[in-house]
């Protein structure tokens, strides 16, 4: 008896054992006829039998969906899945008659590449690469893909980029930043599948070469803009291939790549067909012979940076100015480049006549004789930016100022050379065209100097005077008085001499024009500025009164002034300002859509707290 009980037949067919514990009779069903086989089929039921197919199988049955959703829903199953569908090219996805539903016609209407994305960091990966592939194709395509750094254990490889390359044949623009796995192979792929492709940025690419760059010049015609940053393999023959090919390069930046010589620069100019606009060279292996080049042809060029070229000299700049082909030049930068010296910057100045923009950085042998001759051979100029040009002194800025007939902007930056000499009789005549006046963190610039220099700028709108400690009341008043225009903005940040003399001509002189104020670390400044701001300044936007010495009753005046469109206001530091100003900071913020109220500890945090519930509009900084 316990063996019939107990008798399960097949142990595959019933692996649960007996069919009862005790030992009553109980009649099994008959056996099946059908043996082997049928446990085949019952075992493979468990699993979808869809699994089983090779991967060319399912290929074939991925291409054959046709509406965006089921694509999608399909790479939804499993990672397998997602990749495999992200193998499949837009080109090859079957079409046939059928009908699509509405929702997936409206998806389907147009592929134009307008959707971006951007990965950053861990979520770098080949799998969110492809997820972003299969879902982006079927609605409008992906048209800009940046991709900045790279997950530390599933890094960005050529896959991913493959994946993107077979699903966004729209692909307009593709960043890679410090990608290390992503090599020529992906590059190729992108070539081969976005012929589209108009701007290429690789940073840190250490893994692709020219071979992945000659593939992108001989397979995407429409390239305009170029930039290759910290790539060591990147070098000449990729150039060659860009020039040869990539005939619509306007935009190219080259920055720190030791493969790159005077063959790749000059062969994207000498193509004949190409016509470029702004060209960035940082950091590479160039002579003479690239700025004789770039001199010669550069006819369409527009905007020029030169920066840590430490093989050009004089000559390369001299000639490069003489060469007269730098007709269209209207900005150019110039940084920590030992051959700009006097003598080429006077040629660069008489060889490119309509130069607006002219920017000089760490150039130590530059002094006031190049730069007063520059002056007044660039007689279009309109913007000049001098930063830690020591050879450049008070004399030089003065007389280079009073050349410059159509000058509306002035900055100095930490020039060390520029120093406070005895006050003197000047015959130089005044800069009518000066809108804008910016001289910061320049340790010897005193209050003599501003004076001067305020003399000569009678049409300011806008003055930045930034960590300028030497300054004084008596310097900047002057300054303040010859301003007929009417100053906009003024940014008189740490210049910790100054008192509410300063604030109270402001007021009374440029009150109906003054829409900025900073006045951040001017610990002299008190209550009764902001008294005088109140009064005389209807068109006050934003005020930064940080570390001043401001109490309860300025912040009070200032909630009952005249300024109606106050936006920002920042009393970052003023320990002076308590819970009283708390009601005046909810009058001012009908207006304000930033209030900074950091290291204030006179308020404590449970008023903050109701000021940010009150003030919604707002965002408080505390």
């Amino acid at each position: 008896m316990s063996t019939l009980v107990n008798y399960s037949g097949d142990d595959e067919f019933y692996c649960g054992g007996s069919l009862c514990s005790a030992e009553i009779y109980c009649p099994v069903r008959k056996r099946a006829r059908i043996s082997g086989p049928f446990i085949f089929e019952e075992e493979r039921t468990k699993n979808p039998s869809i699994e089983l197919l090779p991967d060319e199988c399912l290929f074939e049955i991925f291409r054959r969906l046709q509406g965006g959703r089921e694509r999608s829903a399909a790479a939804c199953v499993s990672k397998h899945w997602l990749m495999l569908s992200s193998n499949v090219r837009s080109s090859e996805i079957c079409q046939n008659d059928t009908k699509l539903d509405s929702a997936d016609e409206d998806l389907e209407v147009e592929r134009d590449g307008y959707h971006t994305r951007c990965l950053e960091g861990k979520k770098a990966t080949d799998i969110r690469l492809s997820a972003i592939a299969v879902c982006t194709s079927s609605h409008g395509g992906l048209g800009k893909l940046s991709v900045r750094g790279s997950n530390s254990v599933r890094g960005i490889t050529n896959v991913g980029l493959s994946a993107i390359a077979h699903g966004c044949p729209s692909l307009r623009v593709l960043s890679l930043w410090n990608v290390p796995y992503v090599g020529d192979e992906g590059l190729m792929e992108i070539s081969r599948g976005c012929h589209s492709l108009e701007k290429l940025d690789l940073s840190q690419c250490p893994s692709i070469s020219n071979k992945g760059l000659v593939a992108i010049a001989e397979n995407c015609p429409s390239l305009t803009s170029l930039t290759i940053e910290s790539c060591r393999n990147i070098g000449n023959e990729g150039l060659q291939a860009i020039g040869r090919c990539c005939t619509k390069l306007q935009y190219l930046t080259i920055k720190d790549c030791p493969l790159v010589g005077d063959q790749g620069v000059a062969s994207l100019l000498l193509s004949g067909t190409m016509m470029l606009k702004k060209v960035k060279l940082h950091a590479l292996n160039i002579t003479d012979f690239s700025l004789a080049v770039i001199g010669h042809y550069g006819k369409a060029i527009t905007d020029l940076n030169l920066s840590s070229l430490r093989n050009i000299s004089q000559k390369g700049f001299w000639v490069m100015g003489n060469a007269q082909g730098l007709q269209s030049l209207a900005s150019l930068t110039i940084t920590l480049c030992r051959g700009a010296t006097d003598v080429s910057v006077e040629a660069v100045g008489k060889g490119c006549q309509n130069l607006k923009h002219m920017c000089i950085r760490m150039c130590c042998f530059v002094s006031d004789g190049g730069l007063v001759a520059f002056a007044r051979s660039a007689g279009s100029l309109e913007s000049l930016l001098l930063e830690e040009c020591n050879r450049i002194t008070q004399t030089g800025i003065l007389n280079a100022v009073s050349n410059c007939r159509r000058l509306k902007s002035l900055s100095l930056v930490k020039c060390a050379g520029v120093k406070d000499l005895p006050p003197q009789a000047s015959s130089l005549s005044p800069c009518e065209s000066l809108r804008s006046l910016s001289i910061r963190s320049c340790p010897g610039f005193g209050s003599t100097s501003l004076a001067m220099v305020g003399n000569l700028c009678p049409q300011l709108h806008h003055l930045d005077l930034s960590g300028l400690t030497g300054i004084t009341d008596a310097g900047l008043l002057p300054l303040l008085e010859s301003s007929k225009a009417g100053l906009v903005k003024v940014n008189l940040t740490d210049c910790l001499n100054l008192t509410d003399e300063v604030v109270f001509s402001l007021a009374r002189l440029h009150g109906e024009t003054l829409e900025l104020l900073n006045l951040d670390g001017c610990r002299k400044v008190t209550a009764a500025s902001l008294v005088a701001i109140a009064d005389s300044c209807p068109l006050l936007n934003d005020l930064d009164v940080s570390k001043c010495s401001i109490t309860d009753s300025g912040v009070a005046a200032l909630s009952h002034g005249v300024q109606v469109n106050l936006q920002i206001l920042s009393l970052s530091g003023c320990s002076k300002v308590t819970n009283k100003s708390v009601q005046s900071l909810k009058k001012l913020g009908e207006s304000l859509v930033g209030l900074n109220l950091q290291h204030c500890n006179g308020i404590s945090s449970s008023k903050v707290e109701l000021l940010v519930e009150d003030l919604w509009r707002c965002d408080i900084l505390s």
